[in-house]
């Protein structure tokens, strides 16, 4: 079981102040069928990947495999991709595989849904099993020999839990690190010895300083929607890690997100070796074509009224809706407003104690709650059986918030639908990147839609190409796409992919 404690104490304005909980999260499960039960297997939509074009840049770039038996030889992972429904490897997974396994540094683009996890899970886990080095049990100062670093909390748990189920039964030992929980359960969970560690910047970053983990014998950097790693400002940190007097500098880098414009990718190559491969699949920056996209013009007035109404026509009662809000404070109101009519509704928002959050995830992936009222902390990364819906309640103001939105229904091949609340004081600014959004993934743009975007567009899509100069390979076949990126006719639209941290 979870355990916390909220201590009260007096602030020096005399009133009550309540402590954030110490709080220790409860341990995963021992029973391999409880780690299963949930995972979400392909859909009717699936053979539709093995027509997304696909680019992968660089010198000498390996060739991507067909079958994951081409590239996972170890009984126990074969296993593992078994039981995870996993019938044949995604587009990424094809070329990302190959690519780790032969020692390359990557970088990698794809849209939400797409196997990203696994694309480096699975090779990352396979090669730590065949060194087979020891996991320095009881040792004060953990050298992991990976560290893989989410952007946010969730994130970071859920490939825990990805990990994990790659992991249990075997001699790999797997660890966490991130904000809101117990520092003195963390240190002694390391403790028991780590391969694999995953974290947040800021609690990674406060245990290297304290020497409570060292990178000396780091072999795998992973950085997870590594865009937003650097958008929010955790290069320093990033850095601080990377650059770390322990930290090997032939060290393997891997980076993954749904986006990366040229002003990530000229932050990110810092990270990377020369020779990095960059791996492209599919229109970057375009929004998942499995999900239907509708955009209505709603007045703020308006916004409760519909989102009923929608809640429910509701075709499947067992589907589960996310609705995005901007505030934390329309989080908490929300939620509070559907359950009183009789929606089954919870919450997640940095504002909450991370008890509350976890709850909050675990209700809603188990069913017991049908719908989640969540800010941007949830946007990116969480892959929940069963969503079927997503509802921008409030547009963000950035597009590419929206594409990981989107990409949290519609996961590896199913159909999944998103309906998003324009209003023209507070939208108009994202209006015409929202037209192109649209027109890329094959969906419907209302004429009033375009209306708005007329004039407006600042940002770029299709980002898909690698920013170096393919001159300083002296390679003939740089840039070409991967090998069998042309065994198939362009598809009618690209499949689309797929907070706040703190101490």
């Amino acid at each position: 079981m979870a355990r916390d404690c909220t201590e009260i104490e007096i602030g020096e304005d005399g009133q009550e102040v309540k402590r954030p909980p110490i709080y220790i999260p409860e341990a995963l499960p021992t029973a391999q069928e409880a780690l299963y039960e949930n995972s979400i297997n392909t859909g009717l939509n699936f053979d539709r990947y093995e027509h997304i074009p696909v680019n992968m840049s660089g010198a000498n770039p390996p060739k991507p495999i067909t079958a994951f038996s081409e590239a996972i030889e170890n009984e126990h992972l074969l296993n593992v991709i078994t039981r995870s429904g996993y019938t044949k490897p995604t587009p990424i997974q094809k070329h990302a595989l190959p690519a780790i396994l032969s020692g390359r540094d990557l970088m990698g683009c794809a849209q939400t849904g797409s196997g990203k996890t696994a694309a480096y899970l699975l090779p990352v886990v396979q090669k730590l099993m065949n060194d087979n080095d020891d996991a320095l049990y009881g040792e004060p100062s953990q050298k992991p020999l990976c560290v893989v670093v989410a952007p946010t909390r969730e994130l970071a748990i859920q490939i825990h839990r990805e990990a994990y189920k790659c992991t249990i039964g075997t001699s790999i030992k797997i660890n966490i690190l991130y904000g809101g929980t117990s520092v003195s359960h963390q240190r002694a969970q390391l403790s028991a010895g780590t391969h694999i560690l995953i974290g947040t910047p800021g609690r990674l970053a406060d245990f290297l300083s304290r020497d409570w983990i060292s990178m000396e014998r780091l072999k795998f950097l992973v950085l997870d929607e590594a865009d937003r790693l650097i958008d929010d400002g955790f290069i320093p940190k990033i850095r601080e890690m990377a650059s770390h007097s322990s930290t090997p500098t032939e060290r393997q880098t891997l980076m993954f997100s749904a986006t990366f414009k040229d002003e990530v990718q000229i932050v990110a190559a810092e990270f990377l070796r020369p020779d990095y491969l960059f791996l492209a699949v599919g229109m970057i920056g375009a929004a998942n074509s499995d999900v239907a996209q509708v955009v209505l013009l709603v007045e703020k007035k308006d916004k409760k009224s519909k989102l009923t109404e929608l809640l429910s026509d509701t075709e499947n009662p067992d589907s589960r809706t996310i609705i995005f809000v901007e505030t934390k404070k329309t989080a908490d109101y929300l939620a509070n407003f559907l359950s009183l009519t009789n929606n089954m509704t919870t919450s997640i928002h940095g504002d909450r104690f991370q008890a509350q959050r976890e709850e909050a995830l675990r209700d809603f992936r188990m069913g017991r709650m049908r719908v989640l009222v969540a800010t941007s902390v949830a946007s990116r990364g969480l892959d929940i059986k069963g969503v079927s819906h997503v509802i921008n309640y409030d547009l963000p103001n950035d597009i590419d918030d929206y594409v990981h939105r989107v990409g949290r229904t519609g996961r590896v091949g199913h159909p999944g639908r998103a309906t998003s609340f324009f209003n023209t004081e507070t939208d108009r600014g994202i209006a015409s990147d929202l037209v192109k959004v649209l027109k890329e993934s094959q969906q419907e743009v209302p004429k009033w839609l375009e209306d708005e975007a007329l004039g407006k567009s600042a940002y770029s899509f299709g980002e898909t190409d690698d920013i170096r100069d393919p001159s300083e390979f002296n390679h003939d076949d740089f840039g070409a796409p991967a090998e069998d990126s042309n065994s198939a006719p362009a598809p009618e639209a690209a499949l689309g992919d797929d907070g706040e941290d703190d101490w």
